[in-house]
């Protein structure tokens, strides 16, 4: 049988989620726990592949096994092998067929920015401090001129490798909540660093730092137009989406109410 899982984490102290050589990493601490619990040495699916410093609150992993627990001992199991920094939620039973990675239709991510000029001292591990002062409806504007299909060659680090740079973006938002700015993408995939240069780009365009629209750096597919990479710690993975009938709900909407919790 096939289970998938939901986890949280603070990726403050990690090298990124997949496994790297010489490198701390949370698949390495999942592919663990599931080792002491099934003395089963493990490789799992995942839906997304954070980088070093991004946190998430329903990244989605899957493995195969033949022992039957109850959910909660499931869950439990993991966790008691896992640092406080890493949590397992939910766990689910799926298709023989079903792929954490390649059954995700979407995809989605928040970024959290701190906009006033006093330290955000309780969560400056969780947002990106701005103390320029920051016009939402310029954020606005800027932020729907990514919705749709576009090459997003502007948009991505000069290490990515993927082949095509073509991605459709299904949803945007913003909210403010006190001094918090919070963004909000959907799409079918990401390149690599997508979000953080999205994100930094209005910033820059929002403090007029850069004498362009969005639309404009799209159509230069080209890096060197967009604007700085928004630092790593601001950036949640809030979780795939998948078909309906796999009754798999990942997503965590209010950031802030979860990180106080």
């Amino acid at each position: 049988m096939k289970l998938a899982f939901t986890l949280e984490y603070d990726g403050t102290d990690f090298s990124g989620f997949q496994s790297q050589k010489n490198s701390i990493t949370i698949q390495d601490y999942i592919e663990r726990a599931i080792e002491k619990i099934t003395n089963t040495k493990t490789r799992i699916n995942y839906s997304g592949r954070t980088d070093a410093g991004v946190h998430a609150l329903s990244q989605v992993f899957d493995f195969e096994t033949e022992i039957k627990r109850e959910d909660e001992n499931w869950i439990k199991g993991l966790n008691s092998n896992l640092p406080k920094s890493i949590a397992v939620r939910r766990v689910f039973n799926v298709p023989d067929d079903f792929d954490s990675r390649f059954s995700a239709i979407e995809r989605r991510y928040s970024y959290v920015i701190y906009n006033s000029k006093n330290k955000p001292l309780f969560f400056d591990t969780f947002s990106y401090w701005v103390t320029n002062n920051l016009e939402i409806n310029i954020i606005k504007t800027q932020l729907d001129m990514f919705l749709g299909q576009h090459d997003f060659s502007s948009f991505r680090s000069s290490s990515c490798n993927s082949k095509n740079p073509n991605k459709n973006v299904s949803y945007v938002d913003v909210k403010t909540i006190d001094n918090f700015i919070i963004i909000t993408v959907a799409a079918n995939a990401f390149l690599q660093n997508m979000v953080r240069i999205m994100v930094g780009t209005i910033i820059d365009i929002a403090k007029n730092e850069k004498n362009m629209t969005i639309e404009d750096i799209i159509n230069k597919k080209d890096r060197t137009f967009a604007g700085k990479t928004a630092p790593a710690k601001g950036l949640f993975f809030l979780g795939p989406k998948y078909k309906d009938e796999l009754n798999i709900d990942t997503f965590e909407m209010n950031i802030l109410d979860r990180l106080k919790k």
